[in-house]
């Protein structure tokens, strides 16, 4: 039997960047589906944007890549399996992790088409399944990866009226 978890817990959105505009408060509203839709908004998050200069930082110390990213993610819960939603024992366990968007990378790589709050709720969205366990090393965890943020996105789309498609959606 696991700890009582508060109704809703904290997400944090954080702009350590001056590269590009960004509107906390949109993005904080996408997150917030997001996490309702994976249910999970009973888990503290963070998000967390940063230039090119610090997720390149980030992804050289920690991924041992020397170059600027879209997303990195650093779960709370570091052996889920995919798609459990945690069972915290403490009420302070109640936290996912922390997702960090390279939002001048990002926007750099946006199509003239794209919506640019679309795309970092697309990006926001693959970071949170990593938190949730998922990964995209094989076929079969892509699968079931690429199937989740499906499933998210979708159920988004119906309430936005936009059309989301998958971040991991080419990757084999």
């Amino acid at each position: 039997m696991g700890a009582v978890a508060p109704a809703a817990m904290s997400l944090v959105v954080r702009n350590l960047q001056r590269a590009v505009p960004l509107r906390r408060a949109r993005l904080r509203e996408k997150v917030q589906a997001v996490r309702r839709a994976l249910g999970v908004q009973r888990f503290d998050l963070g998000v967390v944007c940063v230039d090119n200069r610090k997720i390149q930082q980030i992804n050289r110390i920690y991924r041992d890549k020397n170059t600027p990213t879209d997303v990195l993610s650093f779960p709370f819960y570091e052996n889920l399996k995919a798609g459990d939603i945690p069972q915290p024992e403490f009420p302070d366990d109640y936290n996912l992790g922390d997702i960090f968007l390279g939002v001048e990378y990002i926007f750099q790589h946006c199509k003239e088409n794209e919506d640019y709050y679309d795309v970092l709720t697309v990006t926001a969205t693959h970071g949170l399944c990593h938190l949730l366990g998922f990964t995209h090393s094989t076929e079969a965890e892509w699968q079931k990866m690429y199937q989740k943020e499906k499933q998210v996105l979708e159920e988004l789309s119906k309430h936005t009226g936009t059309r989301l498609q998958p971040l991991s959606r080419d990757l084999f």
